[in-house]
């Protein structure tokens, strides 16, 4: 079976990649100061490739246990549609352009940030973390949090504590997210023997620190408005996501079944995506 270009395209994980991008691309219009538009093209560019390339080498690393899970069967690796030399090669021809070019058009502290988070992603949380304690997520959850850093960083050629926030409302939304479809798919991790919250604590723990990280999350995704780096729209979106999202996780916390999980892991991904789309629609109109 000859590979197609869908297949390499399945290794970037694209719906993982959109939401990285969307990030870096909120923290590099945010940032002071001008970029010219091309080079901004250039620099959310390098940012996505370097997400796509994360995301093949995470392919290569996990294809034995992707083979095994009902949810990542159909990958390109354990579907045979591609080789592992094939992702292995494609993730660090990505990985070194997508550095390089940022290095060279861009500045060096934006490469070294998106060198970083591949290497962070690829051998912390993949090779080491991962299938060895349950707190992979809490801390490999820094290298998702990292695009809006890089984009700063691509203006600027600094870093301060305004990206810094940003990172963190990511790192700590990081949790709850994954921790709530670790539940509906706790099957899968038992299989392959990924040390997931749910299969090493039980359904119950998992539940209740789902909860407290929401309760954290929640008031430091507000802060932005309350710190002057965003006004009364992130505000009211944040404010009012935010109550939605503590509902859902104290749902999450209370019940026993899969609904109220799948329904928090969805609305996780709105609730970040609105977030950084409030704070974009704000920078661009000058509302703040």
């Amino acid at each position: 079976m000859h590979p197609r270009v869908g297949d390499y395209l399945a290794l970037l994980k694209p719906r993982v990649m959109s939401l990285v991008v969307f990030t870096g691309l909120v923290g590099l219009v945010a940032a002071p100061g001008d970029i010219h538009p091309v080079l901004a093209i250039l620099a959310i560019l390098c940012i996505a490739v370097g997400a796509g390339a994360s995301g093949a080498l995470n392919m290569w690393y996990d294809s034995d246990i992707d083979a095994v899970m009902s949810r990542t069967k159909g990958r390109p690796i354990p579907a045979g549609r591609l080789t592992d030399g094939d992702a292995l090669g494609f993730g660090v021809a990505l990985s070194v352009g997508s550095v390089v070019v940022l290095g060279l058009f861009i500045n060096v502290l934006s490469a070294a940030l998106l060198a970083f988070t591949i290497l962070f992603y690829v051998v912390v949380y993949t090779m080491w973390l991962k299938r060895r304690t349950a707190q992979n997520i809490v801390i490999g959850g820094a290298s998702g949090a990292l695009p809006p850093v890089i984009g700063w960083a691509a203006v600027t050629g600094t870093v301060s504590w305004e990206p810094l926030l940003l990172f963190a409302i990511i790192f700590m939304w990081t949790p709850p997210h994954f921790w709530a479809l670790s539940l509906f798919a706790k099957g899968d991790y038992e299989k392959v023997g990924v040390p997931m919250l749910p299969v090493v604590s039980g359904q119950r723990e998992t539940r209740k620190q789902i909860l407290i990280y929401s309760v954290l999350l929640v008031p430091l995704a507000i802060s932005p408005s309350l710190l002057g780096m965003a006004g009364t729209l992130y505000g009211a979106v944040s404010s009012v996501l935010g109550a939605g999202f503590l509902v859902l996780a104290w749902r999450v916390w209370r019940g026993e079944d899969m609904t109220q999980p799948r329904r928090l892991f969805l609305f996780s991904i709105l609730y970040l995506f609105a977030l950084f789309a409030a704070l974009l629609v704000e920078k661009l109109v000058g509302l703040s």
